[in-house]
């Protein structure tokens, strides 16, 4: 049995602390089903002890300057790339995602995030407005004790999605990782003391959806960034609404993507693919209703067919490996119920569709095709490998059709025709949108939703603008008037 077992649930101002009156959570490998470890989840009083760290760590780190903090933040970066290995492993044990994209698209991409805001924390300034005789400046300052709360695909990455711009602009954290991928999240609290940031500037504990209303709840908390469900996103809005807290949402979604008889077939099948199995479809920007022109249907389902079959699905620490198992046997069974829905709406499965016989939760890639709008499949979430294929003639009927649905996370479009490529992400109701590719998330690029897939956004300059706020100041030179 591969042993998962941390030196404690929790890391508070610094150092590991365990809470042992706390609800069991047990780690387990998903690609075996063997219990590795376990957990405890944060009582209330952990969770308090957690954002008093954080308030407390506060003055101290935001009186820092932004080069100081910065250095910091690249310190980390760079130990993570030096650890890269290690914690990719860690991130495959922990969510059963394969060794061969760990190593590239999860801790690797949290480097790349501490080290982008470890560079712009220096250049977060105000400005000044001259008013004629008199001026303005503004001050941009942190909001205070941030509330993280983070989802189980990609759980190092979300966690330095919301913990560099926070640190950057010198705010404090309290991070919880879900409750099925605690382990990382510590790590990266371990890392950034050893960078050399102060005790209690980040904060993790454990636990489900009662520690995480704990945190939100807490009314020293100023912040809440989620990563998450819808429904969980409404609660979380309401929570934090009622003490008018700042909030960034990132949602759900039921993607489009579009591909044009024009387009290259084989780069449309390759986005297809990315979009639909990568991390066995665990991504909330997939694009699940994948929209195929008829002239060009029949060849794309074809080379998806082949494609699909040489999939290699099996052992995720064997680098050879494409797909690994679901997070847990309840999300394998959630897929597997919205498969059964598929066939009995009708829709025509091309490949896949069932478990794989064995320990684990795997699953085949699944490709239903003349999957019609109606459908749940098409309608609803599955975030699993099921990708639906849906057949269109014109331009004006796929934008129709992609926009009729709550979410609006991501779009893609396959074209050669770049006029139509562009007229068409404007009309298309997606907070983040590609053109010709599809899912590539640069830290450079802002990432969010429109509608039900989110508030705000992460990544780039626009999450400076999440973490931070501006003061305002008018400096009078002249002589002061009064109406008497």
């Amino acid at each position: 049995m591969i042993e998962m077992q941390p030196n404690a649930s929790h890391f508070i101002n610094g150092a590991y602390v365990e809470d042992e009156g706390g609800a069991e959570i047990a780690l387990t490998y998903p690609a075996t089903g063997e219990k590795t470890g376990r957990v405890f989840a944060a009582r209330p009083d952990m969770v308090a002890k957690a954002v008093r760290a954080a308030e407390a760590a506060l003055p101290v780190w935001s009186a820092m300057t932004g080069a100081e903090r910065g250095r910091i933040l690249t310190r980390a970066a760079q130990i993570i790339r030096e650890r890269n290995r290690d914690l990719s492993i860690l991130e495959t044990l922990d969510t059963g995602k394969p060794l061969s994209e760990t190593l590239v698209a999860d801790a690797a991409s949290g480097a790349d995030c501490l080290e982008y805001f470890g560079g712009m924390a220096a250049t977060i300034t105000g400005e000044t407005v001259q008013l004629g005789a008199d001026f303005a400046y503004t001050i941009r300052e942190p909001l205070g004790v941030c509330a993280g709360i983070g989802a189980w695909n990609y759980p190092i990455q979300i966690a330095c999605w919301k913990a560099a711009p926070a640190l950057a602009c010198g705010n404090t954290m309290v991070f919880k990782p879900s409750e099925e991928t605690p382990l990382t999240a510590l790590k990266l609290a371990e890392i950034l003391v050893e960078a050399g940031a102060p005790p209690g500037v980040f904060n993790v504990i454990q636990g489900a959806g009662e520690t995480g209303a704990a945190l939100v709840d807490d009314p020293r908390v100023a912040k809440v960034s989620l990563t998450g469900s819808v429904p969980t996103g409404r609660k979380v809005y309401e929570a934090a609404a009622r003490d008018l807290k700042h909030v960034t949402m990132e949602l759900g979604g039921k993607s489009p993507l579009i591909i044009f008889d024009d387009a290259n077939v084989e780069d449309a099948v390759s986005a297809a693919i990315n979009a639909n199995f990568y991390s066995t479809g665990q991504i909330c920007s997939n694009g699940t209703r994948v929209f195929v022109q008829t002239g060009i249907k029949q060849a794309f389902l074809t080379r998806l067919a082949e494609r699909t079959g040489s999939a290699v699905i099996g052992d995720p620490m064997d680098e050879a490996t494409h797909l690994g198992p679901m997070v847990s046997e309840g999300q394998r069974g959630i897929v597997l119920n919205y498969i059964a829905k598929g066939l009995e709406n009708g829709a025509r499965l091309i490949t896949g569709g069932k478990s794989i016989d064995g320990p684990g939760y795997f699953i085949e890639p699944t490709v239903f095709a003349d999957v019609t709008d109606d459908m749940a499949i098409a309608r609803e979430e599955i975030f699993g490998p099921v990708m639906s294929v849906l057949d269109f003639e014109t331009e004006e009927d796929v934008t129709r059709r992609a926009n009729d649905t709550e979410f609006g996370l991501a779009a893609g479009v396959f074209t050669r025709d770049l006029a139509r490529a562009h007229r068409m992400v404007r009309a298309l109701q997606a907070g983040t949108c590609w053109i010709n590719q599809y899912n590539l998330t640069p830290i450079e690029m802002p990432f969010g939703g429109v509608k039900a897939s989110g508030i705000g956004r992460e990544n780039a300059r626009a999450a400076i603008e999440a973490y931070s706020q501006p003061k305002s100041v008018y400096v009078g030179l002249s002589a002061v008037e009064a109406p008497f």
